[in-house]
């Protein structure tokens, strides 16, 4: 199989020339659009988030030697969870090559998290499958570099963090509000309101995923807490 002009430029950003093209077409290819002939990338999917996983738990094993548990698990969740692989997807224009059936496709599949997301372990099985466990390893870590880089201490998620700090300060967990929804259907405007139980609030506006601005908010909620505003 000789792939077109996009997906050899797709293996030109990932820094990976496929022996078998076929693998990175499957990888590609979403459920709305697949076939008995042409399998969508599900199970792609699952063998890539667990090689991504190994790579990332390595990685981070050996950047830190005098870390524990306690310490790499969290930094661990924040390189593998699905938003940080939609966004490395973004950055090597994943969305422009994906396999969409036309419903999919008109409702912003190309930007949505979740396929980003998925579609980026099945890339990453895709590699392991053609050339290796190294030649993965070798494509993960120059994708995830700067991530790996400047993991911080403490990278739990800005939603995690106020709970459990609403938690530590004996108030119930905090309560999220969609207050406005905006722009179309395939690509929407939340306007979310996070509160806790003693009355300080927080807004986000914003376009992506309602959970996306969820986050947003929340991080602006502790940064006023962390500032004691």
């Amino acid at each position: 199989m000789k792939p077109g002009a996009d997906i050899r430029a797709f293996m030109e950003r990932l820094g990976h020339d496929f022996g078998h093209p076929e693998l990175l077409i499957r990888a590609l290819t979403h459920g709305s659009i697949a076939s008995s002939t042409r399998p969508d990338n599900q199970r792609l999917e699952f063998l890539g988030d667990r090689v991504l996983g190994l790579v990332m738990a390595e990685a981070l094993f050996k950047a830190d030697r005098a870390a524990n548990e306690g310490q790499l698990a969290p930094r661990f969740n924040s390189l593998v969870r699905g938003e940080t692989c939609a966004a490395v997807a973004r950055e090597v224009g994943l969305g422009e090559v994906l396999k969409l059936g036309r419903s999919e496709m008109l409702s912003g599949g190309r930007r949505k998290d979740a396929l980003l997301a998925d579609a980026m372990e099945a890339v990453l099985a895709a590699i392991y499958l053609d050339a290796g466990f190294k030649a993965a390893e070798a494509v993960i870590l120059r994708l995830w570099a700067s991530r790996l880089a400047s993991i911080e201490d403490d990278p739990r998620d800005a939603k995690t963090a106020l709970q459990e700090w609403a938690q530590a300060h004996g108030m119930p967990p905090p309560t999220y509000e969609q207050t406005d929804r905006s722009g179309p259907d395939h690509a929407p405007v939340f306007h979310i309101t996070v509160r806790l139980s003693d009355g300080r609030m927080a807004d986000a506006k914003g376009a992506g995923t309602k959970r996306s601005i969820e986050q947003e908010a929340a991080q602006t909620l502790m940064s006023r807490l962390e500032n004691g505003t």
